[in-house]
């Protein structure tokens, strides 16, 4: 038992490791791709890659009927809604005030998960999360001190948000039903459905004329394989295994782990407030997965009582 549950936070932090990479692999994606077009490439060959190596392992379940639905509205929170609303919203905010907003996803998953399957955190849990919480906010806020935003973009991410917690919902019930190669597999062949139209009628005409550089490529397919695809198979195995509100409380690490990678990667800075902000999230994840903490108490040596007399 104890064994799964660490390969369930191993899963986890991989996750994590994966997705704050995927902030760095975008920038440089950029390069030669527009952002509609990233997200419309790296769901292609993300489906490539997850049905042939599915088929392969034999990881591959088919989908019963009645579930058809439950995958299509699945992939229209993440990857459609998602993706739109963090994607345009970030282009209406500063990064700061994206980064916070998107930091609320942890705090909005338990409630949400209690009142559908009756999740329940401890009062310790509950600590550990607004820790790490305040925690992401000094590691956003020591990036850029820089606040604009506008009531559009706030409303995008807020959708991103709600989309990201719809999402983490439908994955808690569908979990015990597919394995995560199955669910990443279909809900990215719907998203590529999805984003079709939008990439068609805004990239497709310039598709030709892109100088795409080796740098670009890739991060696109590191931005597929990691981004797409391993990362929601081992946050799937995970939410299935914790629960939806222990599991995304994780995703708290991805700041972090986007700091550390900008500050080798990007050459950005790492000023103390960084440095402290990482230790306190790291300090919250921890109280957000203990029951309690149980003190050991120390036995008194006996004393041994001499009347007079």
């Amino acid at each position: 038992m104890k064994s799964k549950l660490g390969l369930v936070y191993i899963s986890l932090v991989l996750a994590m490791l994966f997705w704050g990479y995927t902030f760095v692999a975008f920038k440089f994606a950029l390069e030669s791709f527009k952002p509609i077009s990233i997200i419309f490439y790296r769901l292609v060959i993300s489906v490539v890659f997850l049905f042939v190596f599915s088929r392969l392992t034999g990881k591959l379940q088919p989908i019963r009927k009645e579930d058809y639905k439950l995958f299509v509205i699945m992939a229209f929170f993440e990857p459609f809604l998602y993706f739109l609303g963090e994607s345009f919203g970030l282009t209406y905010v500063s990064s700061t005030i994206g980064s916070v907003i998107i930091a609320i996803i942890p705090l909005i998953v338990p409630i949400a998960a209690y009142f559908m399957y009756r999740e329940r955190l401890t009062f310790l849990n509950w600590i550990g999360l607004l820790v790490s919480f305040a925690g992401v906010i000094a590691v956003v806020i020591s990036s850029e001190v820089e606040m604009i935003a506008r009531l559009t973009g706030v409303l995008l991410l807020f959708l991103a948000v709600l989309s990201a917690v719809g999402y983490s919902l439908m994955v808690k019930g569908l979990s015990h039903k597919y394995n995560g190669f199955t669910i990443t597999a279909y809900q990215n062949a719907i998203g590529v459905f999805m984003f079709l139209p939008l990439f068609l009628w805004f990239d497709a005409g310039t598709m030709m004329s892109v100088d795409i550089s080796s740098v670009s490529m890739i991060s696109l397919l590191y931005l597929a394989i990691f981004g797409s695809s391993l990362t929601f198979v081992l946050f799937t195995f995970a939410i299935r295994e914790l629960g939806a509100s222990k599991a995304n409380i994780f995703s708290n690490l991805i700041p972090v782990f986007t700091a550390i990678f900008s500050y080798f990667l990007l050459k950005e800075s790492m000023p103390g407030l960084k440095v402290a902000g990482i230790f306190v999230v790291l300090i919250g994840v921890f109280l957000s997965q203990v029951k309690s903490i149980k003190f050991k108490k120390s036995k008194a040596p006996p004393v041994n009582y001499q009347f007079p007399g």
